[in-house]
C-alpha cells in the first residue's frame, strides 16, 4: 500500500504547484470540440505565443455548462479563476490582453468564478454562487471541468484510487455490506440495489467471475455517461476495479459504444497509465489482487444497453436478449457469473467507499439515495449536464437549474427516462424525482435524460417519434415488441394524418398493455410508456387529431391550413417567390392567397414573411 502513498504525496504536490501557475484552460470534452474549443486552443496559442506569455495552457472536460461552449478557464495566482462561456477565436486575443496582461476579467463574458486558493472540491462547492449549480452537488462530476482527463496524476492527487486502497484492506463481504448501506441503485435505469447485485455475484458458484460496464448509452437526448467517461475515466476503472474485488473477479469489460471515440480513447489512455503505476494488472498495489479491464466497442444498437443483449455482443453474437432465469449474476459472459453496472453506477462507489456509506446515504430520500446525474435538452434557457440530490422536483430542476422555458415559453411535459420513459404534465411538476415516484407517474428514472417540452410540442407526434426510435431499434426477438410496435406507429401515423378514429384510442391502449406484460426483454416492456402516458395525461390532444381533424400544436402537417391574412400581407411577393409549389398567388402590392390543395405546408412562407400575415392552424 506504501506504493500510493508515496505516489499520492508526489501527485499533491505536482498539483499544488499547477495551480499556483498562471494557466488557461479549455474545455475540450465532446461538446467543447463540437462547439469549437479545438479552433479555441489554436487560437489562444497563437495569441499566447504572439505576446510572449509566461502562461500554461491545458485542458479539461465538460462543466456541465454545455448551453455556454465553448468554455475557457483563466486563473491568475492569487485572484479569482474566472471561467468564461461562448469563447470563439475572434474573443481569444482581447481576452489574453484584458485579463492576462492587465489583469481585468471581461465578467460580462463570464459564466462562473471561483476563488484562487480554493483546492478543486472546494472550489465545485463555492461555485454553488452559480444559479446553475444553486441546487446541484457534485460528486460524480466533481472533477469534470475542474482536472485534466487524461492525467491519472490529478486524478491520484484529488482523492482518486483511494476508495480502491480502503476496499483492499477490507475483507470482500465488507465492502460489499458497505455498499448495500449506502442505499446505491442501479443508475442505468432498473434501479436495482447495487449492494444486492454484488451479493448475487459473489454468492455464485464459479472460479471465474466478471465485472462489466454497461456504456452503451443510446437514449435519444442522453450523454450522461459519455461525459463522466470524457471527464472522469479513471473513476470507472477504480469502481470495476472495487466491483472486481468484492465479488471474486479477476477481469473487466467496458462496453462502449463506438460513437463515443473520444471516450474511448481517453479509457485506452487511463487503463494504461493504470497499468504503468501498479494500480491495474497483475498484485495490484502489493495487494495479491488481479485484475484486467478491456475495451469492447458496441455497433451502436440501442437494445444492447439490456444487459443480456449486451453479453451476447461482448461474446461476438447478434445482440439479442436471452431468456431469464439465469440472470447474469449466475450465468453471464461466457456463462460465468457476472457483474453489470452502468458508468454513473461505477463512477459512485469509489466516492461511497472513500468518504463512507453514511456520507452518500444522508443525500436523497429513504429509497432513493444520493445524487442523479441528468442530461437537461429540449425547449429550456440552459441545456447540459446537472448532478441533484435524489428528492429534488421536477420543477427545481427545470426552473432553477436549466433556466426555465426557451423565450418565456410557457411548460407543456417533460419525459424522463428517454424513449422509454413517460411524459408527464404541468400538474407533476412538483412531483420528486425519485424511482418510485416516477414510476407511479407513468414515467421511470432511466438513465438520466430529460427532455422538456414547450406549447409548440405536439404530444401525438412526441409519442410516435420515441415509438418509431423504438420500433427501429427493437431486436425482432419476441413477437410482442417486433409486431406490436408496428402496429402502434401505424396507427399513431394514422392519426397525425387526421384519418384517426376513436376505437384507436382503446387499441392503443390494449396494445400498449400487452407489449408491457409479454415482450421479452425491457425495450419492449418500457416502450410503450410514451404512449400509454400521453394518453392519460393528453387525451384532448389525440381527440383533436380525431374529431376536430386539427393539431393544436400546429405540427402535423397533414392537419394544417395555411393562411394569408389579408388585412395584414402587403402584396410584397416575398412569400410568393419562397414558395416551392407555387401554391402562392396574387398581384404586387396586393393581398396574396394560398391554394391549399398545391401547398405542401412546408413553412418557407411563414419564414419570409416580415409582416406576420400567414398563419397555420
Amino acid at each position: 500500500m506504501n506504493n500510493l502513498n508515496d505516489l499520492r504525496a508526489k501527485f499533491q504536490e505536482e498539483y499544488k504547484q499547477k495551480l499556483t501557475r498562471p494557466r488557461i484552460v479549455v474545455g475540450l470534452g465532446t461538446c467543447g470540440i463540437a462547439s469549437g474549443g479545438g479552433k479555441v486552443m489554436e487560437a489562444i496559442k497563437e495569441e499566447v505565443a504572439a505576446r510572449g506569455l509566461d502562461i500554461d495552457i491545458d485542458f479539461t472536460s465538460c462543466i456541465g455548462m454545455c448551453y455556454r461552449e465553448p468554455m475557457v478557464e483563466i486563473a491568475l495566482p492569487g485572484a479569482a479563476s474566472v471561467v468564461y462561456g461562448d469563447i470563439f477565436p475572434d474573443k481569444v486575443a482581447q481576452l489574453l490582453d484584458s485579463h492576462v496582461i492587465n489583469k481585468t476579467p471581461v465578467y460580462e463574458w463570464a459564466a462562473i468564478q471561483i476563488p484562487g486558493e480554493a483546492t478543486p472540491y472546494e472550489g465545485i462547492d463555492i461555485m454553488e454562487q452559480s444559479p446553475y449549480y444553486e441546487k446541484q452537488v457534485r460528486s460524480v462530476t466533481s472533477r469534470l471541468g475542474r482536472t485534466n482527463p487524461e492525467n491519472i496524476g490529478e486524478y491520484i492527487a484529488t482523492g482518486g484510487y483511494e476508495g480502491l486502497e480502503k476496499a483492499l484492506g477490507m475483507e470482500r463481504q465488507a465492502v460489499i455490506d458497505e455498499v448495500k448501506k449506502s442505499g446505491l441503485r442501479g443508475r442505468g435505469g432498473g434501479g436495482f440495489s447495487t449492494g444486492m447485485k454484488w451479493q448475487f455475484v459473489y454468492n455464485a458458484q464459479g472460479d471465474k467471475k466478471y465485472a462489466v460496464c454497461n456504456a452503451d448509452e443510446g437514449d435519444p437526448g442522453a450523454f450522461m455517461d459519455r461525459s463522466v467517461l470524457e471527464g472522469d475515466p479513471h473513476a470507472i476503472l477504480e469502481g470495476m476495479m472495487i466491483a472486481g474485488y468484492a465479488i471474486g473477479a479477476d477481469e473487466g469489460c467496458i462496453y462502449c459504444r463506438a460513437e463515443y471515440p473520444l471516450a474511448i480513447r481517453r479509457l485506452n489512455l487511463a487503463i494504461a497509465q493504470a497499468e504503468e503505476l501498479g494500480i491495474l494488472g497483475e498484485n495490484i498495489l502489493d495487494s495479491g489482487f488481479n485484475f484486467h479491464i478491456r475495451i469492447k466497442a458496441g455497433a451502436g444498437a440501442f437494445v444492447c444497453g439490456e444487459e443480456t443483449a449486451l453479453l451476447n455482443s461482448i461474446e461476438g453474437k447478434r445482440g439479442m436478449p436471452r431468456v431469464r432465469p439465469p440472470f447474469p449474476a449466475n450465468s453471464g459472459l461466457w456463462e460465468k457469473p457476472t457483474c453489470l453496472n452502468n458508468v454513473e453506477t461505477y463512477a459512485n462507489v469509489p466516492f461511497i467507499l472513500r468518504k463512507g456509506a453514511d456520507w452518500y446515504a444522508a443525500m436523497g430520500t429513504e429509497k432513493s439515495k444520493g445524487s442523479k446525474v441528468f442530461c437537461l435538452t429540449g425547449k429550456i434557457n440552459k441545456t447540459g449536464l446537472c448532478e441533484v440530490p435524489m428528492g429534488i422536483t421536477l420543477r427545481e430542476v427545470i426552473f432553477n437549474v436549466a433556466g426555465g422555458i426557451q423565450g418565456g415559453g410557457k411548460f407543456k411535459a417533460v419525459q424522463s427516462g428517454g424513449p422509454s420513459g413517460g411524459c408527464l404534465p404541468e400538474s407533476k411538476l412538483d412531483l420528486k424525482i425519485d424511482y418510485e415516484s416516477l414510476t407511479e407517474a407513468g414515467s421511470m428514472m432511466g438513465s438520466g435524460g430529460l427532455v422538456v417540452m414547450d406549447q409548440t410540442t405536439c404530444m401525438v407526434d412526441v409519442a410516435k417519434f420515441f415509438l418509431n426510435f423504438t420500433q427501429n431499434e427493437s431486436c425482432g426477438k419476441c413477437t410482442p415488441c417486433r409486431e406490436g410496435t408496428k402496429r402502434m406507429l401505424e396507427i399513431l401515423q394514422k392519426i397525425c394524418d387526421g384519418k384517426g378514429e376513436m376505437e384507436d384510442l382503446d387499441t392503443l391502449d390494449r396494445l400498449s398493455r400487452v407489449i408491457k406484460n409479454s415482450a421479452l426483454c425491457g425495450l419492449g416492456q418500457t416502450c410503450p410508456n410514451p404512449i400509454i402516458s400521453t394518453l392519460e395525461y393528453f387525451r384532448d390532444e389525440y381527440v383533436a387529431h380525431i374529431v376536430d381533424k386539427r393539431c393544436p400544436a400546429g405540427v402535423c402537417a397533414a392537419l394544417l391550413v395555411y393562411t394569408i391574412d389579408a388585412e395584414k400581407c402587403t402584396g410584397c411577393g416575398a412569400c410568393l417567390r419562397a414558395c416551392p409549389a407555387g401554391a402562392i398567388t396574387g398581384e404586387k402590392k396586393q393581398p396574396h392567397s394560398i391554394d391549399p390543395a398545391v401547398c405542401i405546408k412546408c413553412g418557407a412562407c411563414i419564414s419570409k414573411c416580415k409582416f406576420n400575415a400567414i398563419y397555420k392552424a
